[in-house]
């Protein structure tokens, strides 16, 4: 009992290192957008003038590193996330042994789930939501760098979507109980807009 107990604590504490290593990854992110911010250039903005030259009005090299940064984190971030969600799989399944060997890897203990900050109202056919697999219902509990601890409203998932037309999006939401990852692609479609998704805060759905 005591290397178990001894197990969990060393899981729980590797956990609480990768929560602090994702802060860092979203600290960066956000400075990393706020340089494109400052040059208003967007994720796929030119860096060339109609004449192929560099564009005069940004800078250049510090809005191309910011963009590089900004892919290599976000992959970062996928990945810190995904070790976070095995490690609260495994820490519960250590408080929990009888639990069934049959469980999904992406379920977890109701208590253990994220706050979800948002909800999934509605997804037209074929947009983009369509196409990353998000489906009516989902509460969503990350949006790129956006998740509950830091979210302001839904703007701030305006913004990500605004810097990340035609780039990848990692999702995390919650279905039926269970953590799920997605990635959206925001781009021109048939239908309106770059997502063709209705999202709402939590505090309104729950109204």
């Amino acid at each position: 009992m005591v290397i178990l107990n001894t197990m969990e604590k060393d899981l729980r504490q590797n956990v609480l290192r990768l929560m602090a290593e994702k802060e860092k990854i979203e600290t960066t992110i956000r400075e990393m957008f706020q340089i494109l911010e400052t040059n208003r250039v967007t994720m796929n903005d030119p860096l060339v003038d109609n004449e192929g030259f560099p564009r005069q009005d940004i800078d250049v090299f510090q809005v191309r590193h910011a963009r590089h940064q900004i892919i290599c984190l976000q992959n970062d971030f996928k990945n810190v996330m995904k070790n976070i969600e095995e490690g609260l799989h495994r820490i519960h399944a250590k408080s929990n042994p009888d639990s069934s060997a049959m469980e999904s890897t992406s379920s977890v203990a109701p208590q253990d789930l994220p706050k979800p900050f948002a909800s999934i109202n509605f997804v037209a056919i074929n947009s983009p939501a369509d196409e990353a697999g998000l489906k009516v219902n989902d509460s969503l509990v990350q949006f790129g760098t956006v998740h509950t601890n830091n979210i302001r409203n839904l703007t701030d998932i305006h913004e990500v979507v605004k810097h990340s037309i035609g780039q990848s999006i990692n999702v995390t939401a919650l279905r039926n109980q269970k953590i799920i990852h997605l990635t959206l692609r925001p781009h021109t479609w048939a239908g309106r807009g770059v997502l063709g998704c209705e999202i709402l805060p939590v505090d309104f759905v729950d109204r």
